[in-house]
């Protein structure tokens, strides 16, 4: 069994020897006798029989001719945990280094309704007109992350969610008519990315792009922000829109391969 330091009084052994079963099977060892499990585990025979009966009944060991080995099943266990991971836990690196290299801040937003609600964020201390924060939300159409989202949608689609009202509170600056709007995210369908220059409020400017799924889906939009009177738009779109681009295709080639572990899908019984 493998050695362990020093453990607390919630610690569960048999727990801990059932993984030590499962971790003594591998590419060198795809099927084992009891025997041999045991001495791999450090366990006693009628110990590791007993967590081998449980793995079968679990579906997740089988007995056969040869001896025991895993099943499919034990994949389930690494899934878990790669599916568990967010959509903030796998752009968080690249959203910090994208912001080391701009020094400026960057955040990732969703759809709700009318509006996007921020999901992930790495900023820089700036004052700005509005404070940013996770579950923020403002209207999507003056956003540079909302024109992005709306674009991906059909023209439909998108008219259904503007005609819900907004529930973040603010009356933004620019308030462009159907034909204009239609217009707009057609530009933005076209290039790939949008421009919000001061379209929410006064001194906000902001480059956003697609954040894409293993499917090719817009699932969420990634920007930059910075502060109008400091930074023309000619330097956001010619020096920090590339970098952002860059960043946001390896987000969406870490969400593609995240997508692409496998759904383990077993019966409940033995196998």
């Amino acid at each position: 069994m493998a050695a362990r330091g020093e453990t607390g009084p919630d610690f569960i052994e048999a727990l801990a020897r059932g993984i030590d079963v499962i971790r003594a099977f591998g590419p060198q060892h795809p099927r084992m006798s009891l025997t041999e499990v045991a001495e791999a585990t450090g366990l006693a025979r009628p110990t590791a029989r007993r967590i081998l009966l449980t793995l079968e009944e679990l579906g997740l060991a089988r007995s056969e001719a040869q001896g025991w080995a895993l099943t499919p099943r034990v994949l389930e266990l690494g899934v878990a945990y790669v599916q568990s991971q967010g959509l903030w836990e796998v752009a968080r690196p690249h959203m910090e280094a994208l912001v080391a290299q701009t020094g400026e801040s960057t955040s990732i937003a969703q759809l709700d309704g009318s509006d996007i609600v921020y999901v992930a964020r790495v900023a820089v201390p700036k004052i700005i007109t509005f404070a940013v924060s996770i579950g923020t939300r403002f209207p999507a159409l003056q956003t540079s992350l909302g024109k992005v989202l709306l674009a991906a949608l059909e023209p439909d689609q998108v008219e259904s969610l503007l005609a819900e009202p907004s529930r973040s509170g603010i009356a933004p600056r620019w308030q462009p008519d159907r034909a204009e709007r239609e217009q707009h995210l057609r530009e933005v369908r076209a290039r790939g990315w949008s421009l919000a220059d001061e379209h929410l409020a006064a001194g906000i400017r902001s480059a956003a792009v697609p954040l894409r799924d293993g499917s090719g889906r817009t699932v969420a939009a990634m920007n930059v922000t910075v502060h109008a009177a400091e930074t023309p738009v000619e330097v956001l779109t010619e020096q920090h829109l590339p970098l952002l681009l860059a960043a946001a295709s390896r987000v969406s080639e870490d969400l593609a391969l995240r997508d692409r572990v496998p759904q383990v899908t077993t019966a409940s019984g033995p196998s």
